[in-house]
């Protein structure tokens, strides 16, 4: 039952309402790969490669940890724009009580069962025993953060799924301004290591999710109604989010593996090319995350379509953010092409680092044109809440990137860049394949 402040879905889709929810969260997004930006470039500042290896290394586990829940995001953000696009205020309000519940819950066991998760990411992650050592230390500290992050998450996904994205905007550069310099402080002024990096990323993130129930808060008064048990808990209701969250969770996890396995298969090759690689993942995390503003605007748009059974209003949000990504990817590429050894010399004083960043820079820039169709896919999907398909998807790519990889091996850390290729192109026609059917499930 929708109330006299129900959300409304009547706005037309314009370039201009594509760009006012896609701009707010390309700047968001941003931040986030910037902060990992910030965090090489600190410890980049000493000639120390194990340093900048230990720090990759450590977030790489809790990108495998914490994106393996990305479904709280996704999930949430899904659900949320179609009962927006319904008109239904009260599953609006509960959509969020699930995720945020499900967030804690989920951050308590994580901390809880830290010392076993520790042993099987460095089991399955090699490194030399200096990165080992240190990285250890940063996954001591860093994984207190998780019930803030699962949360961060969480609202994260609702406030996008109600198209405010500036709201959005504010809570990343909350978390990630305030991360970047806690970083700068521990790490130069304090002289912490990576035990500073670490510090300064737990803090911001409870900060981060302070300001976002205090903005929710006072968000959810706008819509009137109140807190319901029944509704949060209400069988169905639950039964979907969970199905929908089992869905995206396999999928997340399928791609943190191929990018866990792309880290540590340039592992093997030492600690330069290791280096190397982690510099120029910072280039291409920070295009995905870029793109990802139109996807996220795809995301809205078509949950909003979805939730108001309208075809034509999914296809055009589709096509529309799709034009906009591809430009930005075009964009995106050049800039890499032009400035990718600037940026290098900026991220690391080390010079067989340099020297092999450059060598393999060429890889990096273009992947914004790549990986441009399986990020709006992805936004497509998410929108549709078909996750199903997602997770079909997404383990054949992973198989497809894995079988690349193999035959790629003579060559090397070349070839392991014309895997992960492959696994952008497996992703984008995979969800091709599932698209007619996510259309005729809209009504015309």
């Amino acid at each position: 039952m929708s109330t006299p402040n129900s959300p409304t879905v009547r706005e037309a889709i314009t370039h201009r309402s594509i760009l006012a929810i896609a701009v707010p969260i390309m700047i968001s997004n941003l931040s986030t790969p910037l902060l990992g930006v910030v965090d090489t470039g600190v410890i980049g500042q000493t000639p120390d490669a194990s340093l900048i290896g230990a720090v990759a290394l450590g977030a790489l586990i809790f990108t495998f940890v914490f994106w393996a829940f990305g479904f709280l995001r996704m999930g949430t953000t899904g659900l949320t724009a179609q009962a927006y696009g319904a008109n239904n205020a009260e599953e609006v309000r509960a959509s969020l009580g699930r995720a945020l519940l499900i967030a804690v819950v989920i951050g308590v066991l994580l901390i809880l069962v830290q010392w076993p998760v520790q042993k099987l990411a460095f089991a399955l992650l090699e490194g030399t025993e200096p990165v080992e050592r240190l990285a250890r230390h940063y996954y001591d500290i860093r994984i207190w953060a998780a019930p803030a992050t699962l949360a961060n998450y969480a609202l994260l996904g609702w406030f996008i799924g109600l198209g405010k994205a500036r709201i959005a905007l504010l809570l990343q550069l909350v978390l990630n301004i305030s991360n970047m310099l806690l970083d700068a402080w521990f790490v130069l002024g304090l002289e912490m290591g990576v035990q500073g990096v670490a510090s300064g990323t737990v803090i911001a993130e409870y900060l981060a999710a302070a300001v976002g129930l205090v903005i929710a808060a006072q968000h959810l008064r706008k819509f009137g109604g109140r807190w319901e048990s029944a509704r949060v808990f209400e069988p169905r209701r639950i039964a979907r989010t969970m199905a929908v969250n089992r869905d995206i969770m396999i999928r997340s996890l399928s791609l943190i593996v191929a990018f866990a396995w792309f880290i540590a298969q340039g592992a093997k090759f030492g600690e330069m090319v290791l280096a190397a690689n982690a510099v120029l993942m910072h280039f291409v995390s920070v295009s995905a995350y870029f793109l990802d503003g139109f996807a996220f605007a795809a995301e809205a748009l078509v949950g909003r379509a979805v939730g108001g059974a309208s075809r034509t209003r999914l296809s055009q949000a589709a096509r529309m953010t799709t034009w906009w990504a591809a430009g930005v990817a075009l964009f995106a590429s050049l800039f890499l092409a032009l400035f990718g050894t600037t940026l290098i010399d900026v991220l690391t004083v080390e010079p067989n680092v340099r020297s092999l960043a450059r060598e393999f820079l060429p890889w990096a820039a273009m992947t914004p044109l790549v990986g441009v169709w399986c990020f709006q896919l992805d936004g497509i999907f998410i929108g549709a809440t078909r996750s199903a398909d997602m997770r079909n998807a997404m383990l054949v790519a992973l198989a497809i990137f894995l079988i690349a990889w193999y035959l790629l091996r003579p060559f090397e850390n070349h070839g392991l860049w014309a895997a992960l290729y492959v696994h952008y192109a497996a992703r984008g026609l995979a969800l091709l394949y599932y698209f007619p059917g996510l259309r005729r499930s809209v009504p015309a």
